[in-house]
């Protein structure tokens, strides 16, 4: 009788252990599956040079020439994006200006942590601007991310470009 208790108390054992191990493990891939995979670490292809000549200069006149007023002798047109496509083209570009003032940060692009880092801000914050005037077909939106622009670029280029 004794042999019949001792081995019911020792399965009783067994049994709860193997749930305490079961949710144990459930708890700890919960928070493994919840964890996001790391993004890979890309080296930059591009110098400066090429982000601005490929990306940021073909971006900042696609916002800039969206909308402007021209006064000839033919008079005064004005000039805006018209339809969807048109906007989209233009939002799109402001995108492309966000995403490379964050390219400008990448790998040994900074040229220091101060006023670099600050100025490929403003130019993110200007592609903003343009990003949220064109999602809102604003035309005086653009004008002002556009003047914004402008000066996130010539702030830069008076104390980096070489």
């Amino acid at each position: 009788m004794r042999t019949v208790h001792w081995l019911f108390g020792v399965s009783v054992a067994l049994f709860i252990s193997g749930i305490g191990f079961i949710i144990a493990s459930g708890r700890t891939s919960q928070v493994e599956a919840a964890a996001p995979p790391a993004a890979p670490s890309l080296p930059p292809v591009a110098s400066v040079k090429q982000l601005m000549i490929g990306i940021v200069t073909p971006a900042a006149y696609v916002v800039f020439d969206s909308v402007s007023t021209i006064v000839d002798a033919k008079g005064v047109q004005e000039n805006q994006p018209k339809t969807e496509e048109e906007w989209a083209r233009v939002e799109a570009n402001a995108v492309a200006l966000i995403e490379s003032a964050n390219m400008l940060l990448i790998g040994n692009r900074a040229v220091d942590q101060g006023d670099w880092v600050k100025m490929a801000k403003a130019m993110a914050d200007a592609g903003q601007t343009a990003q949220k005037a064109a999602a809102a077909k604003s035309p005086d939106g653009i004008l002002e991310a556009g003047e914004a622009i402008n000066m996130s670029c010539d702030n830069c280029h008076q104390k980096y470009q070489r």
